[in-house]
């Protein structure tokens, strides 16, 4: 076998860092932004929530589905290009996709620095807050507010239904109140590189009356409408609007995840297997740093190239097809690299049941099951982070470059501690590191819900490298320790699909609800004391449970041959002879 020249093994590592470097900068083109852009189209916090929730769902279940009959069937290389080939036009459906174009708010690429606000949802009043400051001689800046109150409907032949503001500063930070109404109308800031200008403009929503879908008992309803039935079509003419945004959205975001979604699971899946023939699946363990540096390269040139190319590409849309566009070019060029991609040729029979019997070890492991639960609620609170952290970013006045270098920290952080995970490990042990990890998080979601301006988020992200790297450490060394042997990898893609991605969709869903009932502030603060009660909760069954006594026979491989000997006194020694009259003791 090693004189078999198809086994080249410093071949196919380099092309699998290559094609995940590639992989993660596709990755972060979209992935990091997609609910901003949704918002942006003007769908409201609950039909974002359905959508991202929809499609972690897929992720979760679809691509193990796809991995087994790509490995039965042995096509997978098939897959792996059809999948990247594929993803190149659903992504670009999202272009396609109108928006609701209730209230839309763009900068001329002409170098103008009108902001034009047009088609406010009836029932919508803004407040405009215009703050100047030119000049020495104000040394006070002037605050002016002004109530604009816009029925949503068209005005008689000859009266204009636009008002125009001048915004020399080339800035709005709009602070969006709507969050918690029914119809959330979405105003976004838009940044044009002009500079020394003396005017910043607030835009604030400040009362709105359209129900989240028809037949509500807001004052919004058409049935409580008052004026002709020429204002009672026009209502219904736009709820029809966001309905097919909406609808659009949802096959447009399903029908890419399932196309997209089995790419990550079959390439690990090929090259763990090729690895494995060669008894080098030590050297599988490294590769995953090249996926952080391609997401931390891609989300920073991303968040660049959009403040420069999006408005020329996009003039009187919504912002945000340039990472669509950006998205496109990178799965091409990792379609390029697929080609090339290690895949076995000769494979080897596994059970095709390893799932139930991964879900049967969880289930008589009370370790196991409380580790799933923690991995589901830590899935559902991230979802929400995930989710609309950008929302509440931007609402403070930050730019889509300010989110990108929030990620990045978040990225840079993990690889920074990864080289003191093993201390790590052994001076916290698994438990405390989960531990620390929810702390960790909980103190990120109280300090997320009192963001006070555009960079404020910045100097928490670093607390990422143990709320998300150094947690699933724990909860990977814990499935290692706790798995029968064969069963080490199948039970970690149990938690970090299935556990995982369903708790991802449920906070998904129940997320976008409290949105718009409550706050986003809420929200992260209601998350944050769940996250301690589980862990007060966690640690108190953890001590109560018996003490873990387990023989790892597969140890005894790794030991060296000093420590055991033939005779009778080596045989005392001997720890597995030591562990096995215990346990029969027991």
């Amino acid at each position: 076998m090693n004189a078999n020249p198809r086994w080249d093994i410093s071949r196919a590592l380099g092309v699998a860092k290559l094609f995940h470097l590639v992989c993660g900068v596709r990755e972060a083109c979209v992935t990091p932004f997609l609910t901003l852009y949704l918002r942006q189209l003007g769908l409201a916090a609950p039909w974002v929530g359905i959508l991202m929730g929809t499609k972690h769902l897929i992720a979760a279940f679809w691509a193990p589905v796809c991995a087994f009959l790509a490995k039965s069937y042995r096509k997978r290389r098939v897959l792996l290009i059809g999948s990247l080939l594929s993803s190149v036009g659903a992504s670009l459906l999202m272009v396609l996709i109108p928006a609701a174009d209730k209230i839309r708010m763009h900068l001329p690429c002409n170098g103008s620095s009108g902001v034009t606000s047009t088609d406010a949802l009836p029932g919508v009043t803004l407040r405009v807050n215009i703050t100047s400051a030119q000049g020495p001689a104000s040394r006070h800046p002037a605050n002016r507010t002004a109530e604009v109150e816009k029925p949503g409907f068209r005005n008689p032949p000859g009266e204009s239904d636009q008002e125009t503001f001048r915004d020399p500063h080339g800035y709005l930070a709009p602070s969006v109140e709507g969050a918690r109404t029914t119809s959330q109308v979405l105003l976004h800031p838009v940044t044009s590189g002009l500079k020394d200008h003396p005017w910043e403009v607030t835009f604030e929503v400040v009362k709105t009356a359209l129900p989240l879908l028809p037949g509500g008992k807001g004052p919004g309803n058409p049935a409580n409408l008052s004026g002709t039935k020429g204002k009672a079509w026009a209502f219904d003419l736009s709820l029809e609007g966001l309905r097919w945004t909406f609808i659009l959205s949802l096959g447009s975001v399903a029908f890419w995840e399932l196309l997209a979604v089995p790419l990550e699971q079959v390439a690990d899946d090929s090259l763990y297997e090729y690895l494995d023939f060669v008894d080098a699946t030590d050297r599988y363990r490294s590769l995953w740093v090249w996926r952080l540096l391609g997401m931390l390269a891609g989300v920073c040139g991303i968040a660049a190239l959009v403040g420069q190319l999006d408005c020329f590409l996009m003039n009187s849309g919504p912002r945000g097809v340039v990472h669509f566009y950006g998205y496109s070019v990178v799965s091409t060029l990792a379609l390029l690299v697929s080609i090339f991609f290690p895949i076995p040729i000769c494979q080897r029979w596994e059970p095709s049941y390893k799932s139930v019997k991964a879900l049967s070890i969880v289930g008589g492991d009370p370790r196991l099951i409380l580790l799933a639960f923690t991995v589901v609620l830590t899935g559902a609170i991230v979802s929400t982070v995930q989710n609309f952290l950008f929302w509440h970013m931007k609402d403070h006045g930050s730019g889509e470059l300010v989110m990108g270098f929030s990620v990045a920290l978040s990225l840079l952080g993990e690889i920074l501690l990864h080289p003191f995970k093993t201390t790590l490990l052994r001076k916290l042990s698994r438990m405390g590191l989960v531990g620390l990890g929810l702390s960790c998080l909980a103190g990120q979601l109280l300090y997320y819900s009192f963001l006070w301006s555009w960079w404020s988020v910045l100097p928490v992200q670093i607390l990422s490298a143990i709320s998300n790297g150094a947690l699933w450490w724990a909860v990977g060394a814990s499935v290692e320790d706790l798995a029968t042997p064969g069963m080490e990898r199948a039970l970690s893609a149990l938690f970090r699909g299935h556990f995982y991605g369903s708790g991802c969709s449920l906070g998904s869903f129940v997320g976008g609800f409290v949105v718009m009932r409550f706050s986003l502030a809420v929200l992260y603060q209601a998350c944050c004391v769940a996250l301690l009660l589980w862990l007060a909760l966690l640690l108190s069954i953890q001590q109560r449970l018996p003490q873990e006594r387990k023989i790892k026979y597969s140890k005894l491989l790794s030991m060296e041959v000093s420590d055991t000997s033939d005779s009778e006194q080596g045989t005392e020694r001997d720890w597995l002879v030591k562990a096995m009259r215990e346990e029969h003791s027991d």
